[in-house]
């Protein structure tokens, strides 16, 4: 039967709310944005990625908490930083076609941000330089490299050319190197320490490299997973994106990272197909569903529900006999993957002090804003 204690994430006006729902509690989001600058001698090495909450709600957090540094995935993201009046946007995407064209129009919408992207193509970056020379415009990059992602980015052997040749194109500033890990995801910290520390190494050799040049580069590099990793070195600007709002599959995987879970999926119970089984209105469209479905949500006021079944609106889960739920009951659900989750909604609601505060539009799930 469904717990009665004061969780702290129960809604004491939860009747008010219709279902699916995505809610979010802000101050466990100030929590978490705490935390993180605690773990660094500099907020100026922290650019957290927004791919997670696509929100300016959560964009004015993370300036209060005097970060200025964003990383971020598509231009509608990008422009939502800007429009924060965020002092540096880094857009980690190699910009081809009309993104190109879109990068530049928000260097000249929004001045009072420094806008750079990636580059991992030499004629990437030739036609970029040119819609930069069209426009007056001075375009800064990094250098992306592939530290075993393998989905973009040169192997760090491999770069020290492409930094040259994109140094001799005019209306381009190569800024410094992007090293995403996102692949190293061991549960052994100690694993996914000396996992991480083999991956940067040719990152570490490459940057001595130029240095040897007369180049300081800025290395930006890793991910939630890799935070505690790369917090440790001094010469690294840290991305972690997840970490904002946390998710059961990060909550169970890197224990040592004590961030809270600040977003959650409300569903309603609104059948009975069968004695022991229930089904929610928490379809493939209302909660992440590429996960195995064990591992899609769990219910935190219910955590014995076994899902069996998923579709489009519907979840069932098995309740077991004698169960004690009933046709209304409300759940709430940690998602086992919070970012795609959170793009399924248009918006969160805010809860404080366990009532209903507003909403948080997710504003950059959008593909285009005014760009």
């Amino acid at each position: 039967m469904v717990r009665n204690m004061q969780e702290w994430y129960q809604i004491a006006d939860v009747a008010a709310l219709d279902t699916p729902a995505l809610v979010v509690y802000p101050a466990r989001v100030a929590h978490n944005l705490a935390l993180l600058t605690s773990h660094v001698d500099d907020p100026g090495r922290l650019r957290p990625h927004i791919k997670t909450h696509k929100s300016r709600e959560a964009v004015q957090l993370t300036l209060a908490a005097g970060i200025t540094k964003f990383k971020c995935a598509t231009i509608a993201e990008a422009e939502l930083l800007g429009s924060c009046q965020v002092p540096d946007v880094l857009l980690a995407y190699q910009p081809v076609g009309p993104k190109a064209r879109r990068l530049l129009a928000l260097l000249q919408q929004y001045p009072r941000t420094r806008f750079s992207c990636l580059i991992d193509d030499y004629e990437a970056a030739c036609q970029l330089n040119e819609l930069a020379q069209a426009a007056q415009q001075q375009v800064p990059v990094f250098i992306d490299l592939n530290v075993g992602m393998n989905r973009t980015g040169l192997a760090p052997a491999a770069a020290l050319g492409l930094y040259q040749q994109c140094q001799a194109l005019p209306h381009l500033t190569v800024v410094g190197l992007h090293a995403y890990d996102g692949h190293l995801r061991d549960e052994d910290l100690a694993v996914r320490t000396a996992r991480c520390h083999q991956a940067f190494a040719p990152v570490a050799a490459l940057a001595e490299q130029l240095r040897a040049l007369g180049v300081a580069p800025v290395i930006v590099a890793g991910g939630t997973p890799t935070f505690p990793v790369h917090a440790a070195r001094p010469e690294v600007e840290c991305s972690p994106g997840t970490f904002i709002y946390w998710d059961g599959g990060y909550g169970q995987a890197f224990a040592e990272q004590p961030f809270l879970p600040a977003a959650l999926v409300l569903s309603r119970v609104v059948s009975q197909p069968t004695a022991t089984t229930l089904c929610l209105d928490l379809g493939h469209k209302a909660i992440a569903p590429e996960s195995p479905l064990d591992k899609r949500v769990t219910f935190l006021n219910a955590p014995e529900l076994r899902p069996i079944g998923h579709s489009e609106e519907h979840l069932v889960v098995e309740a077991g006999p004698g169960h004690g739920y009933r046709v209304g009951d409300v759940l709430y659900g940690l998602p086992h993957h919070i970012c795609p989750t959170v793009a399924l909604y248009a918006q969160a609601v805010a809860i404080e002090n366990h009532h209903l505060a507003g909403e948080w539009p997710t504003a950059a799930r959008d593909r285009v804003l005014t760009v």
